[in-house]
């Protein structure tokens, strides 16, 4: 049952890296690239989308990182899944205390009444979002040595 507790941990915060990895490198560049309100635009729609799911991702991949921590305590790797724990509870607070309040704006303009510093504001959440990325690929490769 540990071991499927483990494969199961893995596959969802590896795929939770990869969503957000795909938003810092992939989706932001792009979005950046179309004409002004296009780009705002989806970037508006994608902080609706992606703001509604991530939390349940994010609290999801905490809660079975934290059961992994318990049910293996006296396991190999024990140290490393309680680790990785610790970075994603940093991931949720990060989360709630830098990134959130920016989403909830952004996601809510439209050409007509976004702020005069809208893309200021978006480049400080790509810059928080950077430093959070980095905490859950810690996390991540912290949850496959672990499995070793």
């Amino acid at each position: 049952m540990l071991n499927a507790l483990e494969v199961v941990t893995t596959v969802v915060v590896g795929l939770m890296v990869g969503v957000e990895f795909s938003v810092a490198f992939i989706m932001n560049r792009i979005l950046d690239a179309l004409p002004e309100d296009s780009g705002q635009l989806g970037h508006a729609h994608g902080g609706r989308m992606l703001g509604a799911l991530m939390p349940f991702w994010y609290i999801t991949s905490l809660v079975l990182s934290a059961i992994w921590a318990v049910a293996g305590w006296h396991h190999h790797g024990a140290g490393l899944v309680v680790t990785a724990a610790g970075l994603l509870i940093l991931s949720v607070v990060m989360s709630i205390l830098l990134l959130v309040p920016i989403n909830n704006r952004n996601k809510t303009w439209t050409p007509e009444n976004r702020p005069a510093d809208w893309k200021k504001q978006l480049h400080r959440w790509d810059r928080y979002h950077y430093i959070r990325v980095a905490v859950i690929v810690a996390a991540f490769t912290l949850l496959v040595a672990a499995l070793v």
